[in-house]
């Protein structure tokens, strides 16, 4: 920038031979690159409530360069005024997310929008926001213990929660068991007493197609049956009783 008694005579943006009046003109130098701007850490409240730290910084550049020469002087000037845009548009964005969208994939979406409303309000004073950016968002040192043992109690009570959960599924689980089993061991019994019911009449049918092949051999073992099923220790006394006949010697 040539200036001559503080007005602008010249800009010059290109490397080449530039020449300049002696002792009149004299020449302001800014850098065309990109700088980068460390903001201070603010404090900020999100939409539920939750206080917190945010330290950002922003990446800008001058513009045009007679714009902002007549609007801010100087870099020195141009910071403060950054400072402003870029903190008032975090903390108004920021303020409609919650604790939960700052921190996650979701504060991209709100840096973009940061970035352009910054950029849109920067534009007269020939400045152009590049990118904001956050390297930080942590919860104030006096809130940090607080918040976190907030966070364990949530996390223990939704643990009880499925525990409890756990518990009443396998309660349901182990009831319809035990009901199957039992069912089933109802069955198994119907169907064994069925089966022990049709094997003693098919014995009973062969028992009586056997004896009744010899009469004679089928009243002595009967008898014999008899004999077995005596228990000990009792005695019986005369001799006409039919089943002891066996018994009788001559």
């Amino acid at each position: 920038m040539v200036l001559r008694f503080g007005k602008i005579v010249a800009v010059e943006t290109e490397p080449g031979l530039h020449f300049k009046q002696p002792f009149v003109d004299n020449v302001v130098r800014f850098d065309k690159r990109i700088l980068l701007y460390d903001i201070e850490p603010e404090k900020i409240i999100a939409a539920d409530k939750k206080t917190l730290v945010i330290d950002t910084y922003v990446l800008w550049r001058i513009k045009d360069a007679e714009a902002f020469i007549k609007s801010l002087k100087s870099v020195k000037l141009a910071l403060p005024r950054i400072d402003d845009v870029v903190y008032s548009h975090v903390r108004n964005i920021f303020a409609k997310a919650n604790f939960d969208e700052i921190i996650s994939e979701k504060r991209e979406d709100l840096l973009r929008e940061v970035t352009a409303l910054s950029r849109e309000d920067l534009k007269d004073f020939g400045i152009e926001a590049v990118d904001v950016r956050v390297k930080h968002a942590d919860l104030p040192a006096e809130n940090e213990k607080a918040v976190y043992e907030r966070m364990k109690a949530e996390r223990y009570s939704i643990a009880a929660q499925i525990r409890a959960e756990g518990e009443k599924e396998a309660r349901k689980i182990r009831a319809e068991a035990d009901k199957t089993a039992k069912v089933l061991i109802a069955e198994a019994q119907s169907k064994a007493e069925q089966i022990k019911g049709t094997g003693e009449a098919s014995a009973v049918k062969i028992y009586a197609e056997v004896f009744s092949k010899d009469k004679d051999f089928y009243e002595f073992w009967r008898t014999m049956e008899v004999y077995r099923s005596i228990e000990k220790g009792i005695l019986i006394i005369g001799d006409e009783l039919d089943a002891l006949k066996y018994l009788k010697t001559k």
